[in-house]
């Protein structure tokens, strides 16, 4: 249980991202500071400095962002809302998707797009190093070599600190981790979408950050009947903070990031660092997915 109860993220414990970035685990996802398609603007822009500020405020210190988001309207907000940073705050971006529209990515992985998009999400994030820097999707149509080779380089001239992956298997991991220090690895994985159990294992037994996104998708398992409806009216915790909950506790390099686009939503998903799950609570959800 977190010490300050103004700081409820602090009680989700901490992971040293790259064995040298301490951050609370239950993070902050910045993607729906967006508008429609994760396009342009968002409906109230004061609001979402609010959500950031707020979830700083009650402890979060893992922000994860992209370069794509807006496209870089996320990373913009950020700024507004958090420059000068705290000395705690961890602001994790990604590159590799490009935009031409609304609801539609490319991946582009050529090294001189991912510098450009390193130094201008440096610009908009008003930083002078980016302490995790993702490849948001591995380019089928460029040698990995070239994509992470790239990232390399930035990690040399200090413009980056720590190098992610985005959407991998495990053998593609493996890969990657012949070219790069890998730090993190960031992928759909929630209670009721478990395609990359095989991933957060690995990560597991090699201390890498695992990052799930979309970590509070239940589906059908938060009606009343299901699994998370009735543990969810027996312990007083709406069936999200369950969601989360059982994330920090299914492995101890799990980092969720939730986000939302409301200051409601945002304490609600940060409680859920207070929530402590029994050990038949846990299992009773794992087997219902």
């Amino acid at each position: 249980m977190s010490t300050d109860p103004n700081r409820p993220a602090e009680a989700s414990g901490s992971f040293a991202i790259g064995g040298s970035l301490p951050v609370n685990r239950l993070g902050y996802g910045a993607m729906q500071l967006t508008g429609p398609g994760v396009w342009g603007d968002p409906k109230d822009p004061a609001e979402a400095v609010r959500v950031l500020r707020r979830a700083a405020d009650m402890g979060v210190t893992f922000i994860d962002t992209a370069d794509s988001y807006g496209p870089f309207t996320s990373e913009k907000l950020i700024k507004e809302a958090l420059h000068p940073y705290a000395d705690d705050l961890v602001v994790a971006t990604k590159a590799g998707l490009a935009r031409t529209g609304p609801g539609e990515w490319r991946s582009v992985g050529r090294p001189e797009y991912l510098r450009q998009q390193c130094e201008l999400s440096l610009r908009h994030l008003g930083l002078e190093r980016i302490d995790l820097y993702q490849l948001h999707r591995i380019d089928p149509l460029v040698p990995l070599e070239e994509q992470l080779g790239e990232l390399v380089a930035l990690q040399r001239e200090g413009k980056i600190k720590h190098i992610g992956l985005s959407e991998v298997s495990v053998d593609e991991i493996k890969r990657a981790r012949e070219i790069a220090r890998i730090a993190t690895v960031q992928n759909l994985y929630n209670l009721a979408d478990r395609q990359s159990e095989d991933v957060v294992d690995y990560c597991e037994a090699e201390g890498i950050g695992f990052i799930p996104w979309f970590p509070i998708a239940t589906g059908g398992l938060a009606r009343p009947d299901g699994a998370l409806g009735k543990i969810s009216a027996e312990h007083g915790s709406s069936p999200a903070q369950l969601a989360l909950a059982w994330l920090l506790r299914r492995s101890p390099v799990i980092l969720p990031i939730p986000g939302t686009s409301q200051v409601a939503h945002v304490e609600e998903n940060i409680r859920a660092a207070e929530v402590t799950l029994s050990d038949e609570e846990f299992e009773a959800l794992s087997n219902a997915a």
